[in-house]
């Protein structure tokens, strides 16, 4: 329940449809089920973990363990959690285990989500590829030293 809940306070993009609150309840849900059909025909191996703060649920992060780089899939958070600094520890949090890893950290941005894209950016992630509808970033980890 919670997780649909999330993916409808996400979805501000699909609220703008011009219709009935209900009908666009049933584009968002359909849009969800496709979606998560698609994560797991593509990411079978990837972890969908609740993110809480002190014991309530406030977001959610999709993680997939590639062969040569970890991908973040999904991050959303509740609205109410937005711009408090859970974002920002979550994705360090999957630097740091990259960075155990030596494997890059990669991820999707809408090209309509210049918002996303400037918080990315100052986390250090560049673009690596450019599709119509989005750019996959990478960040890579910070070179070991040699001993």
């Amino acid at each position: 329940m919670f997780l649909a809940t999330l993916h409808r306070q996400s979805r501000d993009d699909l609220w703008l449809i011009d219709g009935p609150e209900e009908f666009i309840r049933m584009v968002i849900d359909q849009q969800r089920d496709m979606q998560t059909t698609g994560y797991e025909k593509n990411h079978p191996d990837a972890m969908d973990l609740v993110i809480e703060k002190l014991g309530v649920s406030i977001g959610r992060v999709r993680v997939s363990f590639m062969e040569r780089e970890v991908r973040v899939l999904e991050i959303a958070l509740l609205p109410e959690a937005r711009q408090k600094g859970f974002g920002t520890a979550v994705l360090r949090a999957l630097q740091q285990a990259a960075t155990r890893v030596m494997t890059p950290l990669t991820l999707c941005v809408m090209r309509h989500n210049p918002a996303a894209r400037t918080f990315y950016h100052t986390l250090g992630f560049r673009q690596a590829a450019s599709h119509p509808m989005f750019d996959l970033l990478v960040w890579l980890p910070p070179p070991q030293p040699s001993t």
